[in-house]
């Protein structure tokens, strides 16, 4: 008898070591760019440039050396009318681009801005301006309102501003504070609403080569980027929201098997 309570002792000793050191182990997965060496990846997804989409909210600014005539342009209303002027909390005038992808500009008119970028509209306007009556006008626009979401294991999930005319999936995530720990690298999702229907792009951190080269690599407007948690944290979750299936569960398990083989054969 106490030569198998000995036996099963050495087994629960043995399990519990397996565990700590599979617990221990560096997962492969974790190092981003794997397949970098000093090389150039050509990037072939576009110049990723964000443009004005129906539905954006842009806010276009005049400036001139004669302020009454420039004030002609920055007119502000207090409506919600598709494709008018409206007064945003900073006080800039802006509009929200119509499902035709246009907006009602003072003294211009209807103008179509949609699939423009930011400085393109700003250099169109301006080129109206400067034909017309404001002959030294300077035009700024902005997006007001351009954001991705981020969900999953990144550290700060949420929906986080778009503020520059480009932006990575890489900066995304920074922006996002970064994976976690728990997070798979080489499993990220981005969701695009497209006209024809919403895409999926399955995108892999560890493989730079094939990363630049993905639709997504450059982030949209409105996507959405997921990030899959790995195999760990899938097995640490329950239905119930219990981590009964952690490593450190079974490592205090068997540890505790191992105290009581102890006692039983002394």
């Amino acid at each position: 008898m106490n030569y198998v309570i000995k036996r099963f002792a050495r087994a629960t000793v043995l399990m519990g070591g397996l565990f700590l050191v599979a617990s221990c182990s560096t997962p492969k997965d974790v190092t981003y760019f794997q397949d970098v060496k000093e090389t150039v990846l050509p990037v072939v997804a576009g110049d990723g440039l964000i443009k004005i989409e129906p539905g954006d909210r842009v806010s276009v600014i005049v400036k001139s050396k004669d302020p009454a005539l420039a004030d002609l342009y920055n007119l502000t209303v207090n409506t919600n009318r598709l494709g008018t002027a409206v007064s945003s909390p900073e006080g800039m005038s802006s509009y929200i681009v119509s499902k035709d992808g246009t907006i009602d500009f003072p003294v211009l008119g209807t103008l179509k801005v949609a699939g423009m970028t930011r400085s393109e509209l700003a250099g169109f306007i301006t080129g109206e301006l400067r034909a017309g009556h404001v002959r030294d006008a300077v035009v700024s626009v902005e997006l007001m309102n351009a954001s991705f979401s981020a969900m999953g294991e990144v550290k700060q999930p949420g929906r986080i501003p778009i503020t520059k005319d480009r932006i990575t999936i890489l900066e995304a995530l920074s922006l996002a504070g970064d994976l976690d720990i728990q997070g798979r690298r080489d499993n990220i999702t981005v969701i695009r609403q497209e006209d024809d229907g919403v895409h999926t792009y399955r995108l892999d951190l560890t493989n730079m080569g094939e990363l630049v080269q993905s639709p997504a690599y450059y982030i949209r407007q409105d996507d959405v980027v997921y990030v899959e948690p790995n195999d760990v944290k899938k097995r640490q979750t329950t239905v119930n929201g219990n981590n009964v299936l952690s490593w450190g569960f079974w490592v205090s398990v068997a540890s505790l098997l191992t105290s009581i083989a102890v006692l039983i054969v002394k």
